[in-house]
């Protein structure tokens, strides 16, 4: 008799579990989505410098102004992998791959806590510099010293010996052709731009590719805000040059935009406050404890890695003034353009100034 009620129970709680909704897939937290696709592309990118090491013969294809990832036909080995990851997930929902290691995740975490305290100190300093005065009819004058690679692209990197180099930018907010002067190497370049429109050209207005100093301080100084707006500039760049939107890194487009930003510009406090701001919410953004710059001057950076191009940019700052001193890049892993160590560019920024013409050396008392 107790079999006969054993094999009862047993056949109703069957048929109530036939009956009840089928139990909801457990998805995975946000961080192991995270890791699954960093994974995934390490290997991606991986094989592609593979590829180019051996490439197949044919015909060379023509230069592209960066280096992509191509976005549906992957290589093998990523696809493989990629496959292996999606089928572990869907049958075990666990990792399929080691998972990482515990001290590594937390010096990287530990390293972007570091680069969010270090920037919001830079920025508390910066909102603090002096307010200047910039008439439309002057010039941002920078003087550089330029750590450049001379390498053909995508090949060997062959870096230049550090030299000087002094720029010269009109403020004029209308489009302009003649956008301003460069001076390197004993001789004087003029940055011409414009497209040919019948008979005329069309120059370019005072925006991200030829930030003035009155387009700066118009910028947003809510960080968010800031790089909304600093999206959808680098969108419209973008699609002028007929980037394809799977060829974009949203995260990295906006670092190298405040990068550039900071460069060679003569940056209004409140704007230079906000650029940093909003840099600390950039994710995969870190603190160098050590950088190095083209004059040699060491001091703290603010790093992130170009996972495309195994490339990390650093900007440099004095460890005791936190003034911005120049940027450091170099590689994270071998590819066909060196070993990871190598430094592809370094520059340190040695004067800035606004002056009446061009050709115009700021006095040492300005």
């Amino acid at each position: 008799m107790n079999d006969r009620t054993s094999g009862s129970e047993r056949a109703e709680r069957e048929e109530l579990a036939r009956l009840l909704p089928a139990p909801a897939e457990r998805d995975l937290p946000l961080g192991r989505h995270l890791h699954h696709k960093d994974t995934l592309m390490r290997l991606i990118d991986q094989d592609g410098d593979r590829s180019a090491a051996h490439p197949s013969p044919g015909p060379r294809p023509r230069p592209r102004p960066r280096l992509l990832r191509p976005a549906v036909l992957l290589p093998a080995a990523g696809l493989a992998l990629g496959g292996v990851l999606l089928t572990t997930l869907a049958v075990t929902g666990q990792d399929g791959a080691p998972a990482p290691s515990t001290s590594g995740t937390g010096s990287r975490t530990t390293a972007a806590r570091g680069a969010a305290v270090l920037l919001d100190r830079i920025a508390s300093v910066a909102g603090k510099s002096g307010e200047q005065a910039v008439d439309e009819d002057q010039f941002v004058y920078v003087k550089t010293l330029q750590t450049q690679n001379d390498g053909d692209f995508g090949g060997p990197v062959k870096l230049t010996g550090p030299r000087e180099r002094e720029v010269w930018m009109a403020q004029k907010a209308k489009p302009v052709i003649d956008v301003g002067l460069i001076h390197e190497d004993g001789s004087y370049f003029p940055i011409t731009v414009g497209v040919p429109d019948g008979e005329t050209a069309v120059g370019v207005p005072a925006g991200l590719s030829r930030p003035t100093y009155t387009w700066l301080a118009s910028l947003p100084t809510d960080p968010d805000a800031l790089l909304r707006r600093l999206g959808s500039e680098i969108v419209r760049d973008q699609d002028s040059r007929d980037t394809p939107a799977e060829d974009r890194d949203q995260d990295q487009d906006a670092f190298d935009a405040i990068g550039e930003l900071l460069r060679e510009t003569v940056m209004p406090p409140r704007t230079a406050a906000a650029l940093y701001k909003a840099a600390a919410k950039i994710p995969g953004v870190t603190e160098d404890s050590d950088a190095v710059d083209a004059a040699g001057r060491h001091g703290v950076g603010v790093a992130r890695d170009n996972t495309r191009t195994g490339e990390r940019t650093a900007w440099i700052f004095d460890s005791t003034t936190l003034e911005y001193l120049g940027e450091r890049s170099y590689l994270v892993r071998n590819t066909t353009r060196g070993k990871k160590g190598t430094l592809t560019h370094a520059s340190a920024v040695l004067e800035r100034a606004v002056v009446d013409a061009l050709r115009e050396e700021p006095s040492t008392t300005t």
